[in-house]
């Protein structure tokens, strides 16, 4: 009897460790749907990193332009350890350094950083959408990783998706072919792919399917309206984080599907190809290339009755998005003066007639809204007029439908300017979007009477990952900037709420507000309130009215 009981008892104690073992990630692997992967850990902040997760089937030969299709099992234990390839994209932003294998159409992977020691722990979960205007960008770029919000205690999740002519071409064969009545949106749908991923699969790593935040920056954010707007992700998140940019008309705002099947048909037509499957037959390579050819007509997201039933201002006005808080923003320039000026030097006179020239009958309105009455008050508005039609409208118009529909927006104007370069450098200068431009006659370019924070500036700050990015020579008070953000971005996605011990209050626009707070992150954080709504109704009546 005695033998029995001791048998009994070692039974279950091997029963025991073997359960908790198969949930621990001491081992540094991880059993998901598919199968177990081993990831790689990182012993000085004790975070396991997996990467090059296949969240989906690769979308080559005939599943090119087809939704996403579940990732295949696997037996034995998937080596996790490096990022996968990058979508298939040209070059086009100088601020972009991948750390990915390669670049393919076999793209669909994401990346995963978690600080838990077992999958019990229910961790709140951060999932990253990259920017890179729906063209370009990848998961596995230093600024975006990780590892710092994992250091907080947030499950860290990277999606590549699809870009460009491979994710988001249209065409009625594509249509009628798919089970959806659908075409393009295969970019978005890969995004949607991925959530339903993490949903299934994050407990694993220790994170909660009930409490994740979707995150971007740029398209990354226009990606974040569309997520929320869409019934077939909107239940899948529980908050969300968008950093300049929503798909609001002028901003890659979804077309018709009817038109972007035309479009389809003008390209196919333009390069010879008279059936999909002459179309999926064409080398990624070389289809690249003939999508980047001058004339090329545009190639959009669509609504297309699936994915989005209809344009986001009707879906927000309804108040048919996830109904989950919202921190959003944009940055202080995010585009310079001469992005509407051009080559004219910022003179009252230059700036009337080009204002003259672009509104016509509505120039005195604009000079009003955005006056120019000297050199430096014109540089100041023609960046405030720039970003505002570029990116600052759409973004303002998202966050205003959400606060209409009961819950809290927490709006930031990002307003740190970023300090030189380093010596390493040499003669360079920052570009439109964050890129570096070297200047071919050894000359360093001067610096500008005005200047504000540009566009893509905020995402190492807002991420912790300011050591990652070696460009620029960062200061103690840009440490204090990204501390401050860092804190704030941290705690709503604990909570749904910013504020915390030690940061100044954040309070936000609700339905019921009289005048619309936001939080002006600098090296002296501040709160303060909008005095430009009449900029923003003036361009709702153009963009939409």
């Amino acid at each position: 009897m005695k033998t029995n009981f001791i048998l009994l008892v070692a039974f279950f104690c091997m029963s025991f460790q073997e359960s908790f073992s198969q949930n621990s990630l001491d081992r540094h692997q991880a059993k998901i749907e598919n199968g177990t992967i081993e990831g790689t850990y990182l012993a000085e902040s004790g975070i396991h990193a997996f990467k090059g997760i296949p969240y989906a089937q690769p979308p080559v030969g005939n599943l090119r332009w087809q939704a996403p299709q579940p990732a295949q099992n696997w037996t034995g234990v998937k080596q996790t350890i490096k990022f996968g390839p990058k979508a298939m994209q040209k070059p086009i932003f100088g601020d972009m350094g991948f750390r990915s294998y390669g670049m393919s159409e076999d793209c669909l992977y994401l990346n995963v950083w978690t600080p838990a020691k077992t999958s019990e722990e229910k961790l709140p979960v951060l999932v990253y959408f990259y920017g890179g205007g729906l063209m370009a960008g990848d998961g596995s770029e230093p600024r975006y990783d990780g590892e710092q919000m994992a250091k907080e205690g947030i499950v860290s999740v990277t999606v590549n998706y699809r870009l460009g002519v491979f994710g988001f071409f249209a065409h009625p064969g594509l249509t009628k072919e798919s089970p959806h009545h659908s075409s393009s949106n295969y970019g978005y749908l890969d995004q949607q792919a991925a959530l339903q991923w993490v949903h299934d699969n994050i407990a694993a790593f220790g994170g909660d399917p009930k409490k994740v935040t979707i995150a971007g920056e740029s398209a990354g954010s226009i990606s974040v309206s569309v997520q929320m707007a869409s019934p077939l992700s909107k239940d899948l998140i529980a908050g969300a984080i968008g950093e300049s940019g929503a798909a609001i008309n002028p901003t890659l705002a979804p077309i018709p599907l009817e038109k972007a099947e035309q479009n389809g048909l003008a390209f196919a037509t333009k390069i010879g190809a008279n059936s999909l499957a002459e179309l999926r037959a064409i080398p990624a390579e070389k289809l690249l290339d003939l999508a980047f050819k001058p004339g090329t007509p545009q190639m959009s997201a669509t609504i297309d009755g699936y994915l989005l039933p209809k344009s986001l201002v009707e879906i927000y006005t309804a108040g048919e998005q996830a109904d989950v808080p919202l921190l959003a923003g944009w940055n202080s320039a995010e585009i310079p003066y001469f992005a509407l000026l051009g080559n004219k030097t910022p003179t009252p006179e230059n700036y009337k007639n080009i204002i003259e020239a672009i509104y016509k009958v509505q120039a005195p309105e604009v000079l009003k809204l955005y006056p120019g009455n000297s050199e430096l008050e014109v540089m100041h508005s023609a960046s405030d007029l720039a970003s505002d039609r570029f990116i600052v409208y759409s973004t303002w118009k998202w966050a205003d439908m959400h606060s209409q529909h009961g819950q809290p927006v927490y709006r930031y104007l990002f307003s740190r300017v970023r300090p030189g370069m380093t010596a390493e450098m040499g003669n360079a200068k920052p570009g439109l979007a964050g890129g570096v431009i070297k200047d071919g006659q050894g000359k360093a370019a001067p610096k500008p009477k005005y200047e504000g924070a540009s566009h893509a500036s905020e995402i190492e700050y807002a991420l912790g990952n300011l050591p990652l990015n070696k460009v620029y020579a960062w200061t103690d008070d840009d440490y204090k900037v990204s501390k401050t953000m860092f804190t704030y971005f941290a705690n709503f996605i604990k909570t749904g709420n910013p504020n915390g011990e030690g940061l100044p209050k954040w309070q936000p626009i609700t339905k019921e507000s009289q005048r619309d707070p936001y939080m002006n992150i600098d090296v002296h954080s501040r709160l303060e309130f909008d005095t430009h709504k009449n900029r923003y109704y003036f361009l709702d009546k153009i963009y939409n009215p």
